[in-house]
């Protein structure tokens, strides 16, 4: 069968990268893909964030019989319009969703365009999705998938086997070759994105990842990842991981063995302040090996609020951590969560613990009640609604206060902007890239 992955757009890609932005590897549907081509299925990728508007030329002259689409919360109610679109061009296709909002919130894809919403990791699924098809089976019952029936109502079809991460299938990468230059992020261009580890065992309060793999840690084998290391062409590599060095004497085992290789990447990835500090000498060896960039969610510059975030941090061991990441050499991407409680005062304060601390980069999302935390258990919270009464969910993309502002909504978005805009320029001066940033933010608008 013919198979279509379509990767969503929106007016706004950033959740927090900031002015220079990033358009990064569809790493799901490669996974998707990769599962397709085991049964001998024709897989394509769209990538609608590089190739707008071509959704419909797309549908005629290719001609799927199953679409398949991902995403997170901001993503729902554009994948739904992709699904609709699908269905008007070409009635008898098959239409499947899956992703981060798909696994916490499947109620919100029971809609007549969809015909199956997968829950978790998807390409067991997927695959028997298309098994079904290829045999005439319109109203499956498959593990961790919703089927609609000709009623339009959905029936489960029960939790997913027991989760083997070294079972996923390495990612396709020949099917989004031709636009594999064109993913970035910042300057890290072209950038490739791989997956080491699924899951974290932390519970912060803002945070689902860890719900959707119920907190558990799981790790590929060490002569898997190696192997796909070195099927990369790209010479910066994202590790995706959730979080990364949890396993410091797997992170270890794992760095000796890509060095053995003779394998020379340049690796971002995503790290605790707490793991840096006790780990030194492990983020020392990796960045021998070319880790260049850490993503630290420092999250908040109050201890209290640290606490709240259940992040079991203090902000004098977040000070430290900076310290030790300057030391040893590698650039920080910090993340910071803005409250919509902030006031004028919260905005100073964090300014000050910026400049003081010297980051390198900081970037900012506005604390958001994202599915499968503690705050949406209920939506009373929750102020932007669609006229169903469900969120708006365009707007849950880390940008846009979705709840009550202490400071009048307008005083807040304004100051919030005020924070990217003062970063962003002195990031520009301090790294002469000025003129990349206008082009990218142009780019990124046009697109």
């Amino acid at each position: 069968m013919k198979v279509l992955l379509v990767q969503p757009d929106l007016p706004s890609e950033l959740i927090g990268w900031g002015d220079l932005g990033a358009i990064a590897e569809p790493l799901a549907l490669g996974y998707l893909s990769a599962a397709a081509k085991l049964d001998g299925h024709a897989p394509r990728l769209l990538d609608l964030r590089l190739h707008p508007g071509t959704l419909r030329e797309t549908l005629e002259t290719y001609r799927p019989d199953v679409v398949g689409v991902t995403g997170y919360s901001m993503h729902v109610l554009r994948n739904l319009a992709i699904c609709r679109e699908v269905r008007s061009v070409l009635p008898e296709a098959i239409t499947v969703v899956g992703g981060h909002h798909a696994t916490l919130l499947p109620e919100d894809f029971f809609e007549p365009e969809i015909d199956f919403v997968v829950e978790g990791e998807g390409t067991r699924p997927f695959r028997a999705i298309l098994s079904a098809l290829s045999r005439s089976e319109r109203g499956p019952r498959i593990a961790a998938v919703w089927t609609r029936a000709a009623d339009n109502s959905f029936t489960f079809g029960g939790p997913a086997p027991t989760f083997d991460v070294d079972d996923i299938p390495t990612p396709d990468r020949e099917v989004a070759q031709a636009d594999r230059g064109s993913y970035y992020i910042d300057w890290m261009r072209p950038i490739a994105l791989m997956r080491n580890s699924v899951g974290c065992p932390f519970r912060c309060s803002f945070c689902s990842l860890w719900k959707i793999m119920d907190g558990h840690y799981h790790k590929r084998s060490i002569e898997q990842v190696v192997n796909e290391l070195a099927a990369i062409e790209e010479e910066y590599v994202f590790l995706v991981d959730d979080e990364a060095f949890i396993d410091t004497k797997h992170m270890l085992q794992l760095a000796r063995a890509i060095k053995a290789a003779g394998i020379r990447k340049k690796y971002f990835t995503y790290c605790r302040i707490d793991t840096l500090i006790r780990f030194r000498d492990m983020l020392e060896e990796w960045h021998e090996l070319g880790l260049e960039r850490l993503f630290i969610g420092i999250e908040s510059v109050s201890d209290d609020e640290l606490s709240t975030f259940n992040k079991r941090l203090r902000v004098a061991q977040v000070e430290e951590g900076l310290r030790v990441a300057r030391e040893i050499g590698i650039s920080v991407f910090a993340g910071f969560i803005v409250n919509p409680d902030f006031t004028e005062r919260s905005f100073s304060r964090l300014v000050r613990f910026i400049e003081h601390n010297k980051i390198d980069y900081p970037s900012f999302t506005i604390l958001t009640p994202l599915p499968g935390t503690e705050a949406l258990k209920t939506f009373d919270a929750v102020t932007e609604l669609q006229p169903n009464g469900r969120p708006n969910w365009e707007l849950f993309d880390l940008q846009h206060p979705v709840t009550e502002t202490r400071l009048p909504k307008e005083q807040f978005m304004r100051h919030y902007r005020d924070l990217q805009k003062t970063f962003a320029a002195s990031l520009g001066e301090h790294r002469d890239i000025r003129a990349m940033i206008k082009s990218r933010t142009e780019r990124r608008h046009a697109v």
